[in-house]
């Protein structure tokens, strides 16, 4: 650690504990695997939880202890301890008698940043550090570095020290040493000092203390005869994530994956790092679910570098991003490579050039051209490659999806891209987010798959079943236009009020968009034209959820060309932008539909009657003019179910019945 850009910046960012020479050749040593001169025992206790629970509940820390321990003269300092003010000055009963600290010693303690630097200059005075002076910290299990310290920093926005990216873990020193002591989940600083019969005389002394008295003599007996250990080859903490691709056939293994859920949608692969600090992802390991439409759902995989690790990822099960809490499960490598995996030469190619950040766009013209892309960017965030750092994502017939990715050299030049979000090229706006290379992986292989809505041959068919048909000159039908998208059945049928009565079976329909979204528009087939009349009249204009919706009359012909891209309103019908045979070939024949609900007698209760049963839609085709795609949901009430929803709207605080009973499906 320390190689490179980063560890130059963090190596002259003034909190380094020791000089900078000093702790340069201590980086160089350790990859030598180079025995440290002296080791700093280093413990921390939280506001909440400690023990095997030490940052499980994501409290503060509130206070550091630590001690210098002189390898070569096998000599322990003396004991330093400081307290640190949180930002909740708030102590669980637990904490209070573990560690007996009270709230009213920590308002004038220093806070974590400033404690840290106290840390700091106590080391450096202690040692005395020369040219090619060493040290490194040592601590009881991996939860004070990884779980504690790295997460609270992060969250703080707190650059540490370079010499908390790498550290001893003394139980794993102790089971080199004593390969038949209890397992290493099983040992503390109090375990190893019985197994090693040593002297414990601090029973009276507080949390904390006794455990890094422990700690010292079980390093000055390691360090001795018989067993003359040699503390090297520390634990690292990585500095940051790095980007990369994932074979499809890259075997996986299965303990070291896990499933976020909760993520803000906006989220990238560096914000899951950062959730993560202090633990190891794997190189590309984290890799953004996307949902049916391409979009982020909010889940992530993230694969680490050991089981360990994946261990303590899970321990962070409902800690926080920003203000929501995030849900953490296992998961397989299975479930990585579906996401990350891809074998795609082109993207191999894209994604070659390493440390790039990727911008994703959406919403281009499908006319649009890599020169545009580039203008659109222009030269203040110049593109890495010019026309090469540019992915086109089409379908398998090379027809553009309207979306691209976009590499640059730099994350300066990514801010300056991202600040273009919603800027016009063209007439469109184009949306811009930060992306990965799993998620670039994920998009192409969706698209290469399959296109996203299917284009079949002739003949054209009516888009309504054709038993829900009814003569076309008949204008029994009724178009409600701008529904809130999040408007149920029940809506609808309070919407109605009197009229829902008059719905036939079998008579609603919810139009999705392309995206497979709710459009805003639904049909219904009323039982005839004159009650289709009054319930546009009446209900033309009414609010539902403090949005007025339109109501038109129309015929089923009617509602079958606005449903393939025409337009009705009270003008009349305007066709849509591609000839369409009415009528179905009478040679071709429907076959008949399962129906939905069993010829039997069924009891549903009441929470399954109030929402919407989706029935399987029937074979639908459309020309590739189609601007809806063509699924809907339908509905099916009976003539009580109408009746009693509709008195239970009219009369607030009337519950329906328990359950209603259906004998078939024109019940």
């Amino acid at each position: 650690p320390g190689h490179g850009a980063a560890g130059r910046r963090r190596r002259g960012s003034g909190l380094v504990g020791a000089a900078r020479r000093g702790q340069g050749r201590w980086c160089v040593s350790l990859s030598m695997t180079a025995a440290p001169d002296y080791l700093v025992v280093l413990f921390g206790t939280t506001a909440g939880a400690n023990g095997a629970r030490l940052g499980s509940d994501e409290r503060e820390l509130v206070q550091l202890l630590w001690k210098v321990v002189d390898l070569a003269a096998k000599k322990v300092g003396t004991l330093h301890e400081v307290l640190i003010k949180p930002d909740l000055l708030e102590l669980t009963e637990e904490c209070q008698e573990e560690i007996r600290i009270r709230v009213d010693s920590l308002t004038l303690a220093p806070q974590l940043e400033q404690a840290l630097r106290q840390f700091n200059q106590s080391v450096s005075n202690e040692l005395n550090i020369g040219v090619g002076t060493s040290f490194c910290l040592c601590t009881d299990g991996q939860l004070h570095i990884r779980q504690v310290l790295h997460p609270e920093a992060s969250k703080k926005n707190i650059l540490l020290p370079e010499c908390f990216y790498s550290f001893f873990d003394l139980r794993k020193e102790f089971k080199k040493c004593c390969p038949d002591s209890p397992e290493i989940d099983k040992l503390d600083a109090k375990a190893m000092a019985e197994y090693l019969n040593l002297d414990q005389n601090n029973s009276a002394q507080h949390f904390g203390v006794s455990q890094v008295e422990d700690m010292g003599n079980v390093i000055l007996t390691l360090i001795s005869e018989p067993y003359n250990h040699r503390f090297s080859d520390p634990e690292r903490v990585s500095y940051k994530f790095e980007s990369g691709t994932c074979s499809k056939m890259e075997l996986i293994d299965d303990n070291t994956i896990i499933r976020a859920r909760g993520l803000p949608w906006q989220s990238s692969d560096q914000d899951i790092a950062r959730f993560f600090k202090g633990l190891n992802i794997a190189k590309g390991g984290a890799a953004l679910c996307l949902n049916a439409q391409g979009r982020r759902n909010g889940e992530a995989l993230v694969r680490f570098v050991s089981e360990e690790h994946r261990d303590l990822a899970l321990q962070r099960h409902k800690h926080h991003m920003g203000n929501r809490y995030i849900e953490v499960y296992k998961a397989t490598g299975e479930d990585f490579l579906k996401i990350a995996g891809g074998t795609s030469n082109e993207v191999a190619q894209f994604l070659s050039k390493e440390n790039q950040v990727i911008v994703r766009m959406r919403g281009l013209p499908f006319n649009v051209t890599a020169e545009e892309v580039l203008a659109f960017f222009g030269q203040h965030c110049p593109v890495t490659g010019g026309k090469e750092g540019i992915l086109f994502v089409t379908y398998p017939d090379n027809r553009p999806t309207g979306d691209a990715f976009v590499l640059f050299a730099c994350e300066e030049y990514a801010q300056n891209a991202l600040k273009k979000h919603k800027d016009l090229l063209g007439k469109r706006y184009i949306e811009l987010f930060r992306s990965t290379a799993a998620e670039v992986q994920q998009v192409l292989n969706r698209y290469s798959s399959a296109p996203l809505i299917p284009l079949p041959t002739p003949p054209i068919l009516p888009v309504l079943p054709q038993q829900y048909v009814p003569p076309t000159n008949v204008r029994d039908c009724i178009r409600l236009r701008g529904l809130p998208y999040a408007a149920t059945i029940e809506d609808i049928l309070g919407f109605l009020g009197e009229f829902s009565a008059d719905i036939r079976t079998h008579g609603v329909h919810m139009v999705l968009n392309h995206q497979g979204r709710p459009s805003g528009d639904a049909f219904i087939q009323m039982k005839s034209s004159d009650r289709a009349f009054m319930a546009a009249q009446k209900c033309h204009k009414k609010t539902m959820k403090d949005r007025y919706v339109e109501v038109f009359q129309c015929s089923a012909e009617e509602m079958n060309f606005v449903l393939m891209g025409g337009t009705l309103n009270r003008n009349g019908l305007s066709p849509p932008p591609c000839k369409l045979p009415c009528i179905s070939p009478p040679s071709y024949t429907f076959p008949a539909p399962a129906a939905v609900i069993p010829t039997e007698a069924a009891l549903y209760q009441p929470s399954v009657l109030l929402n919407p049963r989706t029935l399987q839609p029937s074979t639908a085709y459309y020309p590739a003019g189609t601007q809806l795609f063509m699924n809907y949901t339908a509905y099916y009430p009976s003539m009580q179910q109408r009746m009693d929803l509709y008195t239970q709207m009219s009369r607030p605080g009337q519950c329906p019945k328990n359950g209603f009973v259906f004998k078939g499906p024109s019940s």
